[in-house]
């Protein structure tokens, strides 16, 4: 698939153009039954991650892999590399780059926003890609990004791995008085795995984030800990990620 290119902004004069890379596609083996995007870390590329999920025992899935795009991230004195959005600190206390955010959402849901209506949908990612991940997660129950427009497709399954919820700070005062929020909240299904020895996304980032969660009133919520791991992924937590999967989302046969 080529490159895309994803106009966002909070009004006309202030739009912002973020060029994506490439993107990547593992087709399903057996019966397409799920679509689910998922996002690499940052720095890395969609073709690394599809490598490996096209190993995974997963006929009845199909994993679109894309590449954020290259811009100057804070966190590296404003080097530039591949980032879902900008980020100067893996931490609650650090802002958060809505517009960034809201642009990477919107590129998930328009690969997702094509697919037969039949097909159950997911999104996923590891360490930034997870924030994304989860970020999706928040404006599919709220119904519209950070910016206000809507939200266009629905979540079936979301996934995290060793990744963190940005906006964590205004997620609860966000979701107060909305019952529809709070259903959609209670019914999505979300699996997040952290390693204890996690160096780059401290562990207690991904314990805070599924406890924000869970206090937001995400009730389908697992969360898994892995000892000794650090920021990487091991196949416990893969086949992990599989079983849930398979799970969730209703998946069977070849």
């Amino acid at each position: 698939m080529s490159n895309a290119t994803t106009n966002f902004g909070s009004s006309s004069s202030t739009m912002k153009t973020f060029e994506f890379g490439r993107t990547y596609v593992v087709r399903p083996r057996g019966q397409h039954q799920a679509t689910i995007v998922w996002l690499h870390g940052l720095g890395d590329k969609g073709s690394s991650w599809s490598q490996l999920l096209e190993t995974l025992p997963l006929p009845n899935i199909k994993w679109i892999c894309p590449t954020a795009p290259t811009r100057p991230v804070a966190l590296f004195g404003g080097f530039p590399c591949t980032a879902w959005f900008d980020v100067g600190d893996i931490s609650e206390d650090a802002p958060d780059d809505l517009e960034g955010l809201d642009a990477s959402a919107a590129h998930v849901a328009n690969l997702l926003s094509t697919e037969p209506a039949d097909i159950k949908l997911g999104v996923g990612g590891f360490s930034m890609g997870a924030a994304t991940a989860l970020y999706s997660a928040t404006c599919r129950v709220l119904g519209h990004y950070g910016n206000g427009n809507l939200y266009p497709v629905n979540l079936n399954a979301v996934v995290g791995l060793s990744g963190w919820l940005p906006c964590a700070r205004t997620l609860r005062s966000r979701m107060e008085g909305s019952h529809e929020a709070a259903r959609h909240a209670a019914s999505l299904p979300i699996l997040l795995c952290h390693g204890l020895c996690d160096d780059v996304v401290a562990y207690k980032h991904g314990e805070k984030s599924a406890q924000t969660l869970n206090s937001a009133r995400f009730r389908n919520l697992t969360f898994r800990t892995y000892n000794g791991l650090g920021h990487y992924t091991i196949p416990e937590e893969t086949d992990e990620v599989c079983n849930w999967l398979t799970t969730k989302l209703g998946l069977e046969g070849p």
